[in-house]
């Protein structure tokens, strides 16, 4: 339980400094509206066409939205030598990540709130399947974002070009999360006849076993390095 609560005060640390200052979550959720505009002006004034693409273009946007909210993450414990402090306190590695990997899944998943929205309003989507479809979706397929997203953040935290390395190290690593994300809501949007949205749906579920399993154990290596 130890483990546990200090998991939980990560968490708190971390969602405090974001409620204190809110340069990351304007400066995310900016640039996810933008990205989100520019794949509507990309695809032109063809409503088909905006339809049939809206889940490619929602994904694409939180995928891209979330290297920079990732990197920005452990930004702020850079200044001063903060992370530096938090390793030499009496914590478990695992709690620092499992801590930080929850805090930038719920940022995740607030910034999907303002996204999915504005993508209706872009798109126009309809919803084919019930609304806990989507709910579902975006929780496990942000949570394979933000699982290796948080490892691979730290350890490109003090590297030099750490804004080029992080996408260059995730993105191989979470096509399968965004292809299934994908592939799921366009079934939310389109339809489900063929009854595959429960297949997406556990191929996320099984990915994110994986990566939140293998990067708690491999975070007190990170940190060592």
């Amino acid at each position: 339980m130890s483990v546990v609560r200090q998991s939980l005060a990560v968490l708190r640390k971390d969602l405090l400094v974001d409620l204190r200052s809110l340069r990351r979550v304007v400066a995310v959720s900016l640039f996810g509206a933008m990205t989100l505009l520019l794949f509507s002006f990309a695809a032109g004034t063809d409503s088909v066409v905006l339809k049939e693409q809206a889940a490619g273009y929602l994904w694409l946007a939180l995928f891209l939205s979330s290297t920079l909210a990732l990197s920005e993450s452990f930004r702020v414990e850079l200044e001063d030598d903060a992370l530096e402090g938090l390793c030499l306190l009496p914590v478990d590695p695992r709690a620092l990540y499992y801590g930080k990997a929850v805090a930038n899944l719920l940022f995740l998943l607030a910034l999907s709130c303002i996204l999915v929205p504005l993508s209706f309003g872009l798109y126009g989507p309809s919803l084919r399947l019930p609304l806990v479809n989507l709910i579902a979706l975006l929780v496990f397929g942000l949570a394979g974002l933000a699982g290796p997203g948080t490892l691979y953040s730290a350890m490109t935290s003090r590297a030099r070009g750490r804004d080029v390395m992080l996408p260059l190290l995730l993105f191989p690593l979470v096509v399968p999360v965004l292809v299934a994300g994908v592939k799921g809501t366009a079934l939310v949007f389109g339809g489900d006849p063929m009854g595959q949205f429960g297949s997406w749906l556990q191929l996320l579920i099984v990915f994110d076993l994986v990566y939140w399993s293998l990067c708690g154990l491999l975070f007190g290596k990170v940190l060592d390095s």
